[in-house]
């Protein structure tokens, strides 16, 4: 006989396990089985397929007994034909049923998850710039990602290996009690034997396996950093690839010692647990044997006592799993808890309910002594006041971290005031449908980002059922159609990971024609030309020149020129509007702009 596999590290929790243990509440449970509802009839085709297979598998079990009596031991060769037969037959329809059990629990875990990627995704979306500022990255994926995934997992896995046990092992009890009790209780008296030992053996594996776990996230954590386009470049410039390949492989022989260890604990374990195992079959053989032998008992047979030793074993499986059902289930209930904490994240940024869907945005804009915090007592923004006539631009300067940029984020609502109003055509943009809000905004900022995909599909972006003459028109107009058209692929070329087969210039001019596909009624420019080279600079002035004058525009400046050409500039420090004018006038109070303007702008002047 087989021993019962080691289970590393299932079998209990660990500290943090249990400091983080969920409360299990009958509003959880039922919020759990919600996603199950939709697909109730599956899930009863797929208790009766397991029923069913249970039964089944068990009857060659059943079966060899009367193979060894009826057929065997009386020399019937008839009857040994007739049983050998059956019990092939039992055995297909057993697996045949199998596989349709497996096929439903796979098209249910598969559904479920999917289900919840989706909403998940889409609740997501919905959060706002706050959310994905304060939260990292690689967490939110791993919630959408492995976090779901693991539901599959407790769907296909836990949950069916529980419904499985219960029912095998309830299956196993009844066949080995009908055929003789006493072999039956006598079998059942060695299951502590192995079950203590497989938990010691189990926490030993699970210690190593979180120590090799470890490593392997430095190993990830290397590859990340040293491998990525950024990373391998630095390590090129700064001649340290000997350094990193040093840190790489300890790191990576570190956890090639552990998994050797750990797939060498627990070795003597295999030992006793084959001892423990055939315990219980020896006293089957030797009490069943003493009872046909000593005391002559006639309706114990030699194929009833093969067939409990074979029930045993179908018993021992079971109940090892079973013992463990508390952890699992645990374990379970704490990854649904991370996934509803997510769910149950509020959306901040949402539509009003009696939200206004105005028939056509004119532009005007206007910050009503707008106050805002990304964290309370830290205050960001202080009783902004300013407002833009339609078709006028307005230039916004000031020092780095002066809060030029959040104002900015404010207008599409990526984040809501957290007092006063901003209004557009004199209506709260709160009390305005959101999504009407935002197409009829366009931002170019100063990082532009671009999907890796072709240079259409990223400008199609702006504006799906746009036309090709109207692609090549915004390209035109963002001087940088000439450039396309002199690719080999043209409006087809791929643009790379964040547009990196491109360089700032022309990602830049991009950006702007994807805004132009827009035409939007306000136009916000963050900085997008601060970090180019004065001959893409140029591109890209010469294009958003002709925006400008036809559009509410609100620019942070970087450029002299664009500060020249506002129709007002508002001077921002330390989250308040300082000083506002045109450029002579604020040169003329020789206040902050006037040092602005001395460090910074002087020279293009």
């Amino acid at each position: 006989m087989r021993p019962v596999p080691v289970r590393g590290g299932r079998g209990f929790l660990t500290e943090e396990e249990k400091a983080n243990k969920p409360e299990i509440t009958l509003a959880l449970l039922k919020r759990i089985f919600s996603y199950l509802i939709p697909y109730w009839k599956q899930l009863i085709v797929a208790i009766v397929a397991i029923i069913a297979s249970s039964i089944f598998g068990i009857l060659p079990t059943l079966l060899t007994g009367k193979i060894i009596d009826d057929g065997l031991i009386k020399h019937d060769l008839r009857m040994l034909v007739i049983l050998i037969v059956v019990s092939f037959l039992v055995l297909i329809i057993s697996n045949l049923i199998g596989v349709l059990e497996s096929y439903l629990n796979v098209w249910m875990a598969a559904n479920i998850t999917g289900d919840m990627r989706s909403k998940m995704y889409r609740h997501l979306q919905r959060m706002s710039q706050r959310f994905f500022a304060d939260s990292k990255q690689g967490d939110i994926i791993t919630r959408v990602t492995s976090d779901i995934d693991g539901v599959e997992n407790v769907i296909s896995g836990t949950l069916v290996n529980i419904l499985k046990n219960l029912i095998n092992l309830t299956v196993a009890l009844v066949a080995l009690f009908s055929k003789n009790p006493l072999l039956a209780a006598i079998g059942m008296v060695v299951t502590p034997l192995f079950i203590l030992p497989t938990k010691k053996v189990g926490k030993k594996r699970w210690e190593i396996t979180t120590e090799s776990k470890k490593h392997q996230d430095e190993v990830n954590q290397i590859l990340g950093e040293t491998l990525s386009v950024s990373g391998q470049l630095l390590s090129k410039l700064f001649v340290n690839q000997q350094m990193e390949y040093e840190r790489y492989d300890k790191a990576n022989r570190a956890m090639i010692r552990l998994n050797v260890k750990e797939s060498m604990a627990g070795r003597w374990f295999w030992v006793s647990m084959y001892v423990f195992t055939n315990i219980g079959p020896m006293l089957i053989y030797l009490v069943g044997g003493l009872l046909i032998i000593r005391y002559g008992n006639t309706s114990l047979t030699i194929g009833d006592i093969t067939v409990m030793v074979a029930l045993l074993s179908r018993m021992y499986f079971p109940v090892n799993s079973l013992l463990n059902i508390q952890v699992d289930l645990i374990r379970s209930l704490a990854l649904f808890t991370r996934i509803f904490e997510y769910f149950d994240l509020p959306v901040e940024i949402d539509n009003a309910p009696d939200a206004v869907v105005p028939s056509k945005i004119q532009g005007s804009l206007t910050f009503d002594h707008v106050y805002f915090h990304y964290n309370q007592g830290q205050p960001v923004l202080k009783d902004i006041d300013f407002h833009i006539e339609k078709g006028h631009t307005t230039a916004i300067v000031g020092p780095s971290g002066a809060g030029k940029s959040t104002i900015i984020s404010l207008i599409p609502r990526l984040y809501d005031v957290t007092g006063g109003r901003i209004l557009i055509d004199g209506t709260d943009i709160r009390r305005m449908d959101l999504d009407t809000l935002r197409r009829n905004i366009g931002v170019v900022t100063q990082d532009t980002y671009l999907f890796n995909g072709t240079i259409r599909a990223n400008l199609l972006y702006a504006k799906a059922d746009a036309t090709q003459s109207e692609l090549e028109q915004a390209c035109r107009e963002a001087n940088i159609h000439d450039f396309i058209s002199g690719l080999p692929q043209g409006y087809d070329t791929l643009v790379g990971n964040r547009g990196m087969k491109l360089s700032g210039g022309e990602k830049q001019r991009l950006s702007i024609a994807r805004i132009i596909l827009r035409k939007p009624a306000l136009l916000i420019f963050d900085e997008a030309t601060s970090s180019l080279d004065s001959i893409s600079e140029q591109l890209i002035q010469e294009a958003i020149e002709p925006l400008l004058a036809r559009s509410t525009s609100l620019i942070i400046a970087h450029r002299l020129s664009t500060i020249l050409a506002a129709d007002q500039i508002l001077v921002v420090k330390d989250g308040k509007i300082v000083e506002r004018g045109i450029h002579q006038q604020l040169v003329d109070q020789g206040g902050v702009y006037a040092e602005l303007y001395r460090t910074q702008f002087k020279d293009a002047a």
